[in-house]
């Protein structure tokens, strides 16, 4: 009986095994390390909190062929400049609220979640809210009495009523406002966001 090739040998696929698994463990390390400084609010790509006292809308980029959010001048949300830290609270407020009322069992957030209900990272940017001027309090009387204020465009499909308190409410716009600032390299793809009405 011939001898094993040495590259058949079993300790030699042993030894390949075990450097191949300690580089790629390196390696994932590295990009963990590098996807949480680019995804970590304050950052190119995601802004920081008080982006929510700015002007957020989307222009054509040609060279990229998407949609890529510009930051405009001020526009306090609620009339109300915040500093950062306030603007992180209510934020906070907000994504803490999508979470306890479970709003992805019916929508998606970041490609993320159920897709029964309208994908929400560019809500914020919907024409169904009209003008710009009137988006804030109608995204608020919207989830504080959905049935009242539903829009089903046919469907049929409407949000259940969750018993969100102003506050929370308020808390959801920011969050989505802020979502919306977030370049997502063009998700959800097709996105044609609200008409863009002469800033003051």
């Amino acid at each position: 009986m011939a001898d094993t090739p040495w590259w058949a040998s079993e300790d030699v696929w042993r030894k390949w095994a075990i450097w191949v698994t300690a580089f790629m463990a390196v390696v994932l390390i590295f990009l963990t390390f590098d996807t949480v400084a680019k995804i970590t609010a304050g950052g190119e790509r995601v802004p920081g909190y008080d982006v929510i006292n700015k002007r957020i809308f989307y222009t054509f980029n040609a060279d990229r062929n998407m949609q890529e959010p510009v930051i405009g001048g001020d526009a306090p949300l609620f009339g109300k400049m915040l500093s950062a830290g306030e603007a992180e609270e209510l934020v906070n407020l907000g994504k803490l609220t999508v979470q306890a009322k479970n709003c992805m069992n019916c929508h998606t957030l970041l490609g993320n979640g159920a897709y029964y209900a309208p994908d929400l990272t560019k809500a914020w940017l919907d024409p169904a809210w009209g003008a710009e001027s009137v988006r804030e309090q109608l995204m608020v009387s919207f989830l504080m009495d959905p049935a009242t204020n539903a829009r089903t465009y046919g469907t049929g499909r409407r949000m259940p009523q969750l018993d969100i308190t102003e506050d929370e409410a308020k808390g959801i716009v920011a969050f989505l406002k802020w979502m919306s600032s977030i370049d997502t390299n063009g998700f959800p793809k097709g996105f044609t966001p609200i008409r863009q009405e002469e800033s003051s």
